[in-house]
């Protein structure tokens, strides 16, 4: 059969850059343009975010760099747009932006469903199950003994692993399965797997009920506790899950500090689920925390909370960022430590109003470490790669805004896919203002900074419909980390969703939407007073489903 062909009927429709030596049909191009152009104009199918063709995705897994493709497996029901038993989806791509989907590569078996976890090249083929020439990409995930739950056991979570030998294209499960088994506790999954240099072993990053557990490898096969972390730290307002371990840079100098990433649901600043993380070191055996970075999470948090007794410090803010890890593998040169979220919050994931498909990720997203009034904080901002659907940009003159400036029409722009960069200055101590979508329902979202509580914030609360769930509405809060007089945003905006990242990415927010029609008119609004806009950028964001003209 022609690979093209296969991915069409299934409605699979982006760039098939790999895989397709074989020429296409016309009728094969015709399907497979029918079936892009079928997922393109469903109802808030988002037009440049990774979504699955069809059924349930949740958590993003087993992200892996090797011969040129960025690898996304992530949490999939291929039978239902709800959660249910978990089979690892995949899609490949060489930009993070353009995505062609793969079959489903790691399926359940009798020792239950396929959860959460990470990917890594084998490259010294430390496990035996490649070659020196061929290194085995090997998938380490939790296995869900759904059977073993109900009857009331204790142990029905354990790590398995699996093994490709053509770049991921088919997969071969450990026949000794599972190669971590456990000690007896409910909550023992979403292995994080990293090669640690300085001790040539491998080591995993383990959710355990409330806290991290580090085990270590010399094979991938042979697993010990190394030492556990964050029992009494950070926020527990619910389980810890999907956690990442790694160096980051400080911005300016050759200091690297670790970053341990922590997801937990519930228990995030604005509800439901969210991504919090701690700086420090790690020797192999133990993570250690930052004591200016401890003393800062020991603070009065930063934003109002809906958690009791909520502390932490979190990657993202809004309330639809979660799970988010980051990519293995990346080549050195490159430099970059490359972060996807899945873009929604348990309080509502299973009943948001798409139809063939439920969930999105983020935009893919550069991490760094940067120095702010707070301390150290993780930054992130979209890939460069962005760039490759850039379409019309127009530029914004400085100007003074004294009640509302309508952009869209001052830039002549018709889009609702868009990248938008402002640089503005309130007149005044308390001048709030926000950016404004909205449609000709009367329907908005307004993403602003509220200078009464010098927080950043968005209100979806009249965005569309909202009715499937109460916790889908309020306003979302974050704080701003920057002292600096000018303002410095930029929002990605998609079909169905907004990212905020501000003054430099100090600040993000990511929040997801359900408009009757899309929003295509923009507008600047200053609040008590006057607002300068020093810079703006407005820049078409094409889709990722329909040929470039």
């Amino acid at each position: 059969m022609q690979v093209k062909k296969i991915y069409a009927l299934a409605a699979l429709g982006t760039l098939l850059y790999s895989c397709s030596s074989n020429q296409a049909t016309v009728e094969d191009s015709n399907t497979e343009v029918a079936a892009t152009t079928a997922i393109s104009d469903e109802q808030h199918r988002l037009q440049f975010h990774f979504t699955p063709p069809t059924g349930w995705m949740n958590d993003p897994n087993g992200m892996v760099y090797h011969n040129g493709e960025y690898h996304l497996f992530y949490q999939h029901n291929p039978d239902s747009t709800v959660w249910g038993p978990m089979h690892w989806g995949h899609a490949i791509s060489r930009d993070m932006i353009n995505w062609e989907h793969l079959p489903i590569a790691i399926y359940p078996d009798s020792l239950g469903t396929i959860f959460s976890g990470s990917a890594v090249v084998d490259v010294k083929n430390t496990s035996g199950l490649g070659t020196a020439g061929n290194p085995a990409m090997v998938a380490i995930y939790t296995y869900h003994d759904a059977e073993g739950e109900k009857a009331g056991r204790d142990d029905f979570q354990t790590q398995g692993i699996a093994f490709s030998l053509d770049n991921g294209r088919n997969w071969t499960k450990y026949k000794n399965n599972p190669v971590l088994k456990n000690p007896g506790i409910r909550d023992f999954r979403d292995p994080k797997v990293s090669w640690y240099e300085e001790g040539q072993k491998w080591i995993m990053t383990l959710a355990v009920k409330d806290h991290i557990s580090f085990y270590s490898s010399p094979n991938l096969i042979d697993w010990k506790l190394e030492s556990d972390f964050g029992a009494n730290v950070g926020a527990h307002g619910g389980v810890w899950e999907c956690p990442d371990l790694f160096k980051l840079k400080v911005e300016g100098s050759d200091e690297e500090k670790w970053v341990l990433i922590v997801n937990i649901n519930p228990g995030a600043p604005n509800g439901g689920s969210g991504t919090q993380y701690f700086l420090g070191s790690f020797d192999g055996n133990k993570f250690v925390m930052d004591p200016q970075f401890e003393a800062s999470l020991n603070a009065k948090p930063a934003v109002a909370t809906t958690v009791v007794g909520q502390e932490g410090i979190w990657i993202d803010y809004g309330r639809d960022n979660y799970a988010g890890i980051t990519w293995s593998n990346v080549p050195k040169e490159d430099g970059r430590e490359l972060f996807i979220g899945w873009m929604s919050n348990w309080d509502y994931a299973n009943v948001v109003p798409t139809e063939k498909w439920r969930s999105a990720m983020t935009v893919a997203r550069t991490l760094e470490l940067v120095n702010t009034p707070a301390g150290l904080r993780v930054a992130s901002m979209p890939v460069k790669e962005l760039e490759n659907i850039y379409g019309t940009t127009k530029t914004l003159a400085a100007q003074t805004v004294s009640s509302a400036l309508d952009v869209s029409e001052k830039l002549s722009m018709n889009t609702s896919t868009f990248d938008l960069n402002l640089e503005v200055e309130p007149v005044g101590a308390q001048s709030s203002f926000a950016v404004e979508l909205s449609n000709a329902k009367d329907q908005k979202v307004l993403i602003g900074f509220d200078a009464t509580r010098g927080q950043y914030y968005i209100n979806r609360d009249k965005a569309g419909e909202n009715q499937f769930s109460d916790k889908f509405t309020g306003i979302q809060y974050a704080p701003r980390l920057s002292t600096d007089k000018a303002f410095d945003l930029r929002l990605v905006v998609d079909v169905a969703s907004v990212e905020l990242f501000a003054d430099g990415g100090k600040t993000v927010m990511t929040s997801i939407f359900f408009p009757d029609e899309e929003f295509t008119q923009v507008r600047l609004v200053a609040d008590n007073g006057e607002l300068k806009v020093t810079s703006g950028q407005m820049t078409e964001l094409k889709s990722i489903y329909k040929p470039a003209n």
